[in-house]
């Protein structure tokens, strides 16, 4: 390994590099503090963030449903919506297959559920992870058939499924994909393909989930039967779900799905969304914060088609029963324990494989493979694997001739575009900008390697690829308050495209030198001009040597926090960096 990457818990660690934003015009700060009577530190971030002017930050700041793109712009939704209203009317059996993610499960139990309230017939079915894999199957088709299905709808998946397609139809099944992956050159035959990603399809938003254009399809299905538009809203916690646990853009129309999807979810009446809440320790009626569905309530759905059954997760969010609905809470939080140990295990397994190979000099992408490593948190070992090295990674699973792979990039590396540059290598894959599964048989591996690294090399260039840290603009500690903090929220939600704002105090000093929590977190107070706040910052004592800052003036890189304790609710600094001021 190269010198500067040495080390024990911080080997591998890259520090960002600050970029930070121009400081805004004045007069555009002055006039949103005068029109729209917020705080100066949120008005500064209005303005370095685009939104300028008054009316600008106020329709940025309150964004309406009225907003939403029209679902008829989606190619192929107007056909796929009659044929499911038709079915519908005339009582036919419409089986819904999903993928076996939050995405997948939440638009199939979406679909279903709308279907149903319609009046019509829908059954859901999810595949299972290790017997029949990604996407549409030979094995789903089968299912579908000996539930009846006049039409088979699929969701968060089928764009790649061409064979299934052509299987399903010559059991007579209409077959209705719904995905958002990224098609390959053969697309399937069905009566109706809706995929914002379509080279045919002019849809504004190609950053819809799967259970987004669920929701888009199941719009135009009810127009078409007559029902009022708002009856659609209720629906929208779990695009909201799908759409934050899916690392969906949260811009333009998406933020507008999830901010109030996050509402309905806040007082959500399906009985599986309440057991989850209360499982992952949310309070009911409470509001629901996108970090709540991201890192609780989306992990515990996921654990079921990870280590266990995603059928347990689909039944989950179908049941309406709150008995049933505690009890398979239960299973999927013993998959979620289950889920980190493997996690855990599998990532320093990972991490010790490339300790003595990995070059951050020479290599630009990391292909790690480990007999025996579980399938199902691959995807998370690589998210962590790049956490640690800012590389393009893949984890491969083997299991005797097989290996199944995922992989998880870096912002500027389109992930799907480079796994294509090297199909020749692989028996199938599928995935988008920034996450992939493929399988690949372990003899080609060694070759795979070798051509991922040279597109890699390719894309990104001669300099080593460092994290960038944004940070939007410069505040004083007397400037940060509970109401700022409030007011922040309406930013929100927070999230890919939509990063929570990070802001910098410069030149500030300890009160006392940072004390180390568990090993890893920093605890401390810092103070400029009289002033004082409480910070800590969360895994920083991994990669900010406290010699290097130690009784000098530095510049902290901070989000707000809020820290309720005995009713009473102060704000402190989360700290995301610290380097010596200049």
């Amino acid at each position: 390994m190269n010198s500067g990457t040495a080390g024990s818990g911080a080997a591998f660690a890259a520090r960002p590099v600050w970029k930070l934003r121009p400081p805004p015009d004045p007069g555009a700060v002055r006039a949103l503090e005068r029109d729209l009577r917020l705080p100066p530190a949120l008005c500064r971030l209005l303005a370095v963030r685009g939104r300028a002017s008054p009316e600008a930050a106020r329709s940025f700041l309150r964004p309406l449903l009225t907003s939403l793109h029209d679902p008829a712009l989606l190619r192929g939704a107007a056909a796929a919506a009659r044929r499911i209203a038709r079915a519908i009317d005339g009582d036919e059996m419409v089986v819904v297959h999903g993928d076996y993610d939050v995405d997948g499960i939440s638009g199939s139990v979406l679909f279903t559920h709308w279907i149903r309230a319609l009046g019509g017939k829908a059954e859901p079915i999810v595949p299972d992870r290790f017997r029949h894999g990604y996407d549409l199957s030979r094995h789903g088709v089968e299912r579908a058939a000996a539930r009846g299905a006049s039409v088979l709808v699929t969701v968060d998946c089928g764009i790649g499924a061409a064979e299934p397609v052509r299987l399903a139809a010559d059991r007579g099944m209409d077959v209705v994909v719904t995905d958002h992956h990224a098609p390959g050159p053969a697309l399937p035959d069905a009566l109706a393909i809706v995929n914002p990603n379509h080279p045919a399809c002019s849809y504004p938003n190609k950053d819809l989930c799967g259970a987004g254009v669920a929701f888009k399809v199941g719009q135009l299905v009810a127009r078409n039967l007559g029902r009022p538009a708002d009856e659609a809203w209720d629906y929208l916690d779990l695009v909201a779900v799908a759409t934050i646990a899916d690392l969906m853009r949260l811009q333009g129309e998406n933020r507008i799905l999830v901010r109030y999807g996050l509402r309905v979810l806040s007082r959500t009446g399906r009985c599986g969304l309440a057991a989850l809440k209360t499982i992952a320790g949310l309070t009911p009626g409470e509001p629901v914060e996108a970090d709540a569905v991201a890192f609780r309530i989306g992990p515990r759905i996921n654990a079921a088609g990870r280590v266990g059954d995603a059928g347990e997760a689909l039944r989950l969010l179908l049941t309406e029963s709150p008995g049933e609905a505690g009890g398979l809470a239960e299973v999927l939080e013993r998959n979620n324990r289950e889920r980190r140990e493997l996690e855990r295990r599998t990532a320093e397994e990972a991490l010790a494989a490339i300790r003595g190979t990995y070059d951050p000099v020479r290599d630009r992408a990391v292909v790690i493979a480990g007999e025996g490593w579980h399938p199902g948190v691959i995807g998370i070992v690589a998210s962590r694997v790049v956490e640690r090295i800012h590389r393009p990674t893949v984890v491969i699973a083997l299991d005797g001739e097989k290996g199944r792979a995922s992989a998880r990039s870096i912002p500027p590396f389109d992930l799907h575009g480079a796994v294509s540059a090297c199909a020749e290598h692989l028996e199938r894959f599928g995935g988008h900008h920034q996450a992939a599964g493929m399988d690949i048989r372990p003899d080609r591996i060694a070759a795979f390697r070798e051509a991922f690294q040279a597109v890699a090399r390719e894309r990104l260039g001669s300099a080593e690829p460092r994290p960038v840290l944004h940070v939007d603009s410069e505040i004083g500690l007397d400037e940060v308050d509970l109401e700022l903090s409030r007011y922040t929220r309406y930013a929100g939600p927070f999230g890919r495209g939509n990063r929570e704002p990070v802001f910098v105090a410069r030149r500030v000093r300890f009160d006392r030198p940072p004390r180390v929590l568990k090993g890893a977190h920093l605890k401390f107070r810092m103070i400029r001009n009289g002033t004082g706040l409480g910070a800590i910052g969360f895994r920083l004592a991994e990669r900010v040597p406290l010699e290097t800052i130690a009784g000098r003036p530095v510049d902290v890189a901070f989000t707000l926090l809020e820290n309720t304790f005995r009713g009473v609710t102060t704000v402190e600094a989360r700290v995301v960096d610290i380097r010596p001021s200049e």
